[in-house]
């Protein structure tokens, strides 16, 4: 939904926090780039092609094309890294006790999986978490996943002693700096970034959960968004179909209290909306300059839709909606492979703290801003490539796919393969542990 030029301050603000708003801002930046306009980055569409080639064939690696078999981009994929852990918590559930009915078992795992995604946010290149059970070693998103269980199996998110095996207001209420610590293994010589970020993340979690008892229930609890989720769905013979702006709904609004006070207009924060210094035109309307990339909240969409279609048979409607995510890896890739190359000189010596000659911005950086905005784009562009050279519809190979098999992994590799010692991206975000 495009705005007109006379449309109240509430509604640009309700508009910034929609799901379509997002491809629609990014691609007005994107637009200017194939223009040479943007003011840090050149945009080169002849280097889109290597990009392709190099996700084409990791997927022909690890997939041998059977497109069918490559699941869709979550969170349930970094909390089975190195062996499977929620098939095997959902079985001993049966054996506890009462059996779960398939809905109270999907509540549990939206309460792990959102909190998990919470914790997510980059926890830089020095961070590892050791498995005491299996003696495994991860790092990054992975290890962050690894911990989350193990932290949701103890009981660290529950209000109730009798029942671990949850999250709610009470047992959020409760997070400290400490606890965090002590359970993500953090010391001096094994460091995290953003760690009293993503703990306030969880505490403020608590009130949004209290806060939102039409989404959360009277007990505060994420899962309890399925009650919600199920009103507002319909049925077709025995299939439920829920729209995916429904499930935006629940994320956007319900859980606008956990994020740190940012833009806001009208009185309305805004979440993971930044100004964007080459949209800004004079005398123009408040917040057209600004884009919505909501980055967490999509990766907890993306994250959630999984259990609700695996473990209920839920069916959601407009998911082309659904944008690529505009972080360091996907971002990463395209700055790797030249598709983006930061113009010289546009950067401030200060924004190189170091010898490695990769520059450390703040996500609120103008350049950091135009970067997540062209690889929303991009990642579409890709994916459509992708499914071209192999003839593919768009629900014979999703942009969920395409993030989880090509993009995602990708960005990770080259990033691996150009700069061995720390993998890290070519462009350093100070994180706070609420956006990347």
């Amino acid at each position: 939904m495009l705005l007109s030029q006379d449309s109240s301050p509430r509604a640009r603000a309700m508009y910034l926090r929609t799901l379509p708003s997002i491809r629609q801002r990014c691609t007005q930046v994107h637009d200017l780039a194939k223009k040479g306009q943007l003011q840090y980055f050149d945009y080169d569409p002849g280097k889109e092609d290597a990009v392709i080639e190099f996700c084409a064939g990791i997927i022909e690696r690890d997939y041998a094309n059977e497109f069918t078999s490559i699941p869709p981009h979550g969170r349930w994929r970094h909390l089975d890294a190195g062996r499977s852990r929620i098939e095997p918590m959902l079985r001993t559930w049966d054996v506890s006790g009462t059996p779960l009915d398939a809905k109270e078992k999907c509540k549990r795992v939206i309460d792990l999986f959102l909190v998990s995604v919470l914790l997510d946010a980059g926890a830089g290149n020095q961070w590892t978490y050791t498995e005491n059970d299996s003696g495994q070693t991860f790092s990054r998103s992975e290890g962050l996943g690894v911990a989350s269980v193990h932290m949701f199996e103890e009981g660290l998110f529950s209000g109730s002693a009798s029942q671990p095996y949850r999250v709610d207001a009470e047992g959020l209420a409760q997070i400290t700096v400490d606890k965090v610590t002590e359970a993500m293994q953090v010391s001096s010589s094994n460091p995290m970034v953003g760690l009293e970020g993503r703990t306030s993340l969880l505490v403020n979690l608590s009130t949004a959960l209290k806060s939102n008892p039409q989404f959360f229930g009277d007990d505060a609890r994420p899962g309890n968004m399925l009650d919600f989720l199920e009103a507002e769905s319909k049925l077709e013979g025995s299939t439920r179909r829920v729209h995916i702006s429904a499930l935006w709904a629940v994320l956007i609004e319900g859980l606008s209290p956990i994020w740190p006070a940012r833009l806001t207009l009208d009185g309305v924060s805004l979440g993971d909306v930044w100004s964007c210094s080459v949209l800004k035109q004079p005398g123009q309307t408040e917040g057209e300059d600004l884009v919505p990339f909501h980055k967490l909240t999509g990766w907890i969409t993306y994250s959630l839709i999984e259990p609700m279609e695996k473990l209920l048979g839920w069916v959601f409607d407009g998911l082309e909606d659904m944008t690529g995510l505009p972080e360091y890896r996907n971002g990463g890739l395209l700055v790797d492979f030249g598709v983006l190359t930061l113009r010289p000189g546009v950067l401030s010596s200060e924004c190189y703290p170091d010898r490695s000659g990769i520059p450390r911005l703040p996500p609120s950086h103008p350049a950091v801003v135009e970067w997540r905005a062209m690889t929303v784009i991009e990642l579409d562009r890709i994916a459509d490539a992708i499914r071209r050279k192999h003839n593919l519809p768009k629900d014979k190979l999703t942009l969920a796919q395409v993030l989880e098999s090509a993009t995602w992994k990708g960005g990770r590799e080259i990033a691996k393969k150009l700069r061995p010692s720390t993998g890290g991206p070519p462009i350093d975000i100070v994180s706070d542990g609420t956006v990347f």
